[in-house]
């Protein structure tokens, strides 16, 4: 029975409902990234919310917090779940070494005749030209290709990656072309959640103030408010810091493999549009199709046997002996004269 492509996937992905979702290797993490999001959410909405019931003139306003907490909570998972579940935009790989590169050399150790063997090898870069500059891209012994421009082998997917930007281990998912703009989003919309929590956290605290005297007293008898404060204050130093920096290399299109490679250096940057430019190709542009047709059927090579030239010897009278003729002209020049040598050296 022929097997599907995510069936026999060489990299570490994971697929799941027959290759439609794919994850990266350590898709456990999205439980934990899911947690931090979700508790924080049920204990403002069930206790913080119940409080400012009381406090407001009005219930409609509390209602209002209360949706919208939970509309832009889960819009949040849902940019989580496009960022882990889809193919960040990964090269497939090669089952052959390209031909048209293909030089020989005597890379391998001697075999058990003292013969080195011809070994295929290739440059390890080569030049292409982008907006008229040339760019060296690199051959990835892995996947067997020539690396697009931008692109970089993933040490954890163990795969090539289209505008590779880095591996997020809180989304178990490497961020590359085809969801460098849902990670962003994601990012970007933790943080105003945080802001949020943070903002309402503190609001109840005001209220409770008022009634119990003391800022003191208030933290006491709503432990939750403060919780909630402490950890959107902690985690938006984290999610916020990622937001702005992550703004700053849109401005300049340049992708985070590529700020820690090159860092601060002076160097021309081939991809920069201009800030107004960089941002529209992020957030204006359509999200290219996916190389890789997981779902789709292998098709098994099938083997080429050269049979070799039988030739039967009628002369000697036995018909049933036949005498195998092999033709070797085009066998491996440098073998021939290896035998050469040893024949030679025998004498």
């Amino acid at each position: 029975m022929a097997k599907r492509v995510y069936q026999v996937w060489k990299g570490r992905n994971i697929f799941f409902f027959k290759g439609r979702l794919m994850f990266g290797p350590d898709a456990r993490s999205l439980v934990i990234t899911f947690l931090l999001i979700v508790v924080p959410i049920v204990i403002f909405c069930t206790n913080v919310a119940r409080n400012l019931l009381h406090e407001f003139p009005t219930h409609n306003a509390v209602y209002v917090i209360l949706v919208v907490t939970i509309l832009f909570t889960i819009y949040v998972l849902v940019l989580l779940f496009l960022t882990s579940a889809r193919d960040p935009g990964i090269v497939p790989r090669n089952s052959h070494p390209p031909e048209e590169d293909t030089g020989y050399g005597f890379l391998d150790p001697v075999d058990a005749c003292g013969r080195h063997t011809p070994t295929p090898w290739f440059p390890r870069t080569k030049e292409v030209f982008v907006n008229g500059v040339p760019v060296k891209v690199k051959y990835c012994n892995t996947c067997m290709i020539y690396r697009p421009p931008r692109c970089s082998h993933c040490s954890v997917c163990d795969n090539c990656v289209e505008r590779f930007d880095h591996h997020c281990p809180w989304v178990g998912q490497c961020i590359g072309l085809r969801n460098y703009r849902d990670f962003f989003l994601f990012v970007s919309s933790s943080a105003l959640l945080c802001i949020f929590i943070f903002a309402m956290s503190a609001l109840n605290i005001k209220f409770v103030m008022d009634d119990h005297g003391t800022l003191w007293k208030a933290m006491k008898e709503s432990p939750a408010s403060v919780i909630l404060m402490v950890y959107s204050f902690i985690f938006l130093w984290f999610v916020g810091g990622l937001t702005c920096f992550h703004l700053y290399l849109i401005g300049r299109n340049q992708t985070t493999n590529e700020n820690f490679r090159y860092g601060a250096a002076n160097r021309q940057n081939v991809y920069d549009r201009g800030c107004f430019g960089n941002f529209r190709e992020v957030f204006c542009t359509k999200t290219k199709p996916s190389r890789n047709n997981f779902r789709a059927y292998v098709q098994e090579e099938m083997p080429m046997h050269i049979a070799p030239e039988v030739k039967i010897d009628d002369s000697e009278g036995d018909s049933r002996t036949p005498e195998v003729k092999i033709d070797d002209s085009e066998g491996d020049s440098r073998t021939k004269v290896q035998d050469n040598l040893e024949i030679d050296n025998d004498l």
